[in-house]
């Protein structure tokens, strides 16, 4: 299962069954739970823990130091959840004493190729980030959402479920649940109705959804006037109360 020329550090925990390419180095600190592949030419650095199931592609570095200056060598984490798929080039770094000393992943993840996933960043589940796709430091990505290839993002910024953005996007301030954004300087276009309507949202639901973009958008109302309608209009609609509660805690302020 782990191939004669890969490093392994003694302090490593790695399941039986894992499988470890040629040359990868595997540091102490690192725990490889049941069922995953890691390809040739990967570095994984501790404390990192990895759950089962996943599979990371040649050439990836999971678990280095953070790119923060004020980074001293304290003891971080990164936290990968199960059946994620790490395409080749990516990195993912750990934490800093700054936040809560945690870069956490959740499960069933695409990152695609050149992908980068900063400290401290948060990301959930069913998340898909195309080539090249990049998030700065302290970064939250709820479930369901899409970064379109090249797609940047400030530091702080977080991104609501079922969001999408388009390629080579420059996001600057949060993307509420369910909207896309796109063009140059990026922009809201709507809201991601493919997604919903995958997810078995039914039609009402998502003209609802519709609604609350219009609201939010296209009346000019003040962002706390806005919050206030798309309440008042909620119901027992589960779509528009995600959106309510993601709005009330937004922290930079939404692209509009």
């Amino acid at each position: 299962m782990i191939d004669s020329t890969a490093i392994i550090d003694p302090a490593a925990e790695i399941a039986e069954d894992v499988k470890i390419g040629p040359y990868s180095v595997i540091g102490p600190d690192v725990l490889i739970k049941s069922g995953s592949v890691i390809g040739p030419h990967v570095v994984i650095k501790g404390p990192t823990t990895i759950g089962y199931d996943n599979t990371i592609y040649q050439f990836s570095s999971i678990g280095e130091n953070p790119q923060d200056k004020k980074y001293a060598d304290e003891v971080t984490r990164l936290e990968l959840g199960d059946r994620n798929t790490i395409r080749e080039y990516c990195t993912m770094h750990r934490g800093t004493k700054q936040d809560n000393s945690l870069t956490k992943i959740g499960h069933d993840n695409l990152f695609m190729a050149y992908t980068h996933v900063a400290h401290d960043c948060v990301i959930g589940n069913y998340v898909i980030m195309a080539n090249g796709a990049s998030l700065a430091g302290h970064v939250h990505v709820d479930d369901f959402a899409i970064l379109g290839g090249f797609t940047l993002v400030h530091q702080f910024t977080q991104i609501g479920q079922f969001s999408f953005s388009a390629m080579g996007s420059a996001i600057t301030q949060d993307i509420p649940p369910y909207v896309m954004v796109g063009g140059r300087p990026t922009r809201p276009h709507g809201i991601n109705s493919v997604g919903l309507e995958r997810d078995g949202a039914s039609p009402e639901v998502i003209q609802q959804v519709r609604k609350a973009y219009k609201i939010l958008y296209k009346t000019n109302l003040r962002l706390e006037d806005a919050i206030e309608e798309i309440e008042d209009m909620a119901g027992d609609c589960n779509e528009l109360s995600n959106m309510v509660s993601f709005l009330r805690n937004v922290t930079r302020g939404i692209l509009r």
